[in-house]
């Protein structure tokens, strides 16, 4: 029998092939294993906390909302008149000025300490991270499905802004009391829990009305302006020489620089008109932003703490009666939207594509860039591994459209009936989604 012989370049080449078949193989046995592992995991902490409870902590939060809403429609029916239109925009005024700043002030105060925001420094990055990626999903809905001018606000808002206020709030404490929960005591975990959703909710305010305030007023204002280019173009038209001479210098006073720095002066003033007329500057300092850096400025400064904040503070009376204020602010916003919501189902513009589109971007895709973005701080250690604390991450991301989005609308005019039937079906929907991203984030990080 005569045995073949191999060159040195064959030889080397079939051990290379044989060295990369054995690697590629035990990647394949450490992959099985490792998700039969996690799926034994997963089952034994499903069976162990109940699936009827965990369904019952996830979805409740959204049933409440759901039927307060519902309440808000049947007030807003023209033969009850409870809450009719009129009714629905000044409730919204008290709702801007007075229920959300004293909502996010008070539980700012009491539960915010520089400890606590040294230790919680990337939840801020983490929600400018979901406004980034929302926005930038809601661009794309807005290029695919381009609609009218008015709604663009709307629909970036939707995409960008989560519930980052009144559902955390809820949801937390709730899952905190659950049988078999994955994050400790109790009454531990609902302190924990209350600082991580109050300054999830103070910083969402923050974002909320600087950045979709701003968004959905620009966007209202330019639909506006976009009825008068008729009337603006035969003004153009008839005074377009009038403008040419008082703008362009005649060659006889060319030599003039005052004239010159005199034109030049017009034109500055007349570009920063338009800028401060395009971008309101003192919306930036809303109400709601107002009561965060005063809960802000309580919770972090000893003296005013132990001054307003506690059992024993002598002026204590007016951090009571700033959450007594607040407190009616969470059910009187989802009354106002379930007023909307009567109208949008009688005559909305909103079509079935953007209902998708934004249902798809906020239910569906930020979840799972969230799951990437917190599992790579996780990995690179920028975030402390507390299950609770992680929980809090995820969830910012599987949240639907904020609820104050109804309030801007309501402010401007601009698409109210249309963001009605925008937030129902995204929080019918919300009562599923949410209940499998709740469970799926337990699990991720048991």
């Amino acid at each position: 029998m005569i045995i073949p012989r191999l060159s040195p370049h064959a030889y080397s080449s079939s051990c290379w092939l044989f060295f990369i078949y054995h690697y590629f193989d035990s990647i394949r046995c450490s992959l099985f294993s490792f998700l039969e592992f996690k799926i034994k995991k997963s089952l034994y902490f499903v069976l162990q906390m109940g699936f009827v409870d965990l369904f019952s902590a996830a979805s409740m939060p959204v049933l409440k909302v759901l039927i307060v809403t519902a309440l808000g429609s049947f007030l807003a029916l023209d033969s009850v008149d409870i809450l009719g239109q009129s009714t629905r925009k000044q409730v919204n005024d008290i709702v801007f000025f007075v229920f959300t700043p004293s909502l996010v002030g008070s539980n700012l105060a009491k539960t915010i300490t520089f400890e606590s925001i040294i230790s919680m420094w990337f939840m801020p990055v983490n929600i400018l991270l979901t406004y980034i990626i929302g926005s930038a999903l809601g661009w794309v809905l807005l290029i695919i499905t381009k609609p009218p001018q008015h709604l663009k606000g709307l629909i970036l808002g939707s995409c960008a802004a989560g519930n980052l206020g009144s559902l955390p709030l809820i949801i937390i404490p709730a899952v905190c009391k659950e049988k078999g929960s994955p994050f400790g005591d109790p009454n531990v975990c609902h302190e924990y829990g209350m600082a991580y959703a109050s300054l999830s909710m103070a910083i969402g305010a923050i974002f909320l009305w600087t950045y979709v305030y701003n968004l959905v007023r620009i966007f209202s204002v330019n639909s506006q302006d976009s009825g008068n280019n008729v009337e603006a173009s035969v003004v153009s038209g008839t005074m377009g020489n009038h403008l040419t001479e008082s703008l362009l210098p005649s060659p006889s006073s060319t030599i003039n620089m005052n004239g010159k720095w005199k034109v030049t002066s017009q034109i500055m003033k007349q570009h920063l008109g338009n800028f401060s007329r395009r971008v309101n500057l003192k919306a930036v300092f809303a109400p709601s932003t107002i009561g965060a850096i005063v809960g802000f400025i309580i919770g972090t400064i000893t003296p005013l703490r132990r001054l307003l904040i506690g059992t024993t503070a002598p002026l204590r009376v007016i951090q009571d009666s700033a959450s007594l204020v607040g407190d009616a602010s969470i059910p009187t916003m989802t009354l106002i939207v379930g007023g909307n919501l009567l109208r949008g189902l009688k005559r909305s513009g909103v079509s079935s594509s953007l209902i998708i589109g934004i249902v798809v971007v906020r239910l569906i895709l930020l979840p799972c860039f969230g799951i990437l973005i917190v599992k790579g701080a996780v990995y690179s250690s920028l975030v402390h591994v507390d299950p609770l604390y992680l929980f809090v991450l995820l969830l910012q991301y599987a949240l639907p459209p904020a609820m104050n989005i109804g309030t801007i609308t309501q402010l401007f005019g601009a698409g109210e009936t249309e963001c009605s039937v925008i937030m129902l079906w995204a929080y019918g929907l919300a009562s599923f989604s949410l209940t499998f991203w709740s469970m799926f984030f337990m699990w991720l990080v048991a």
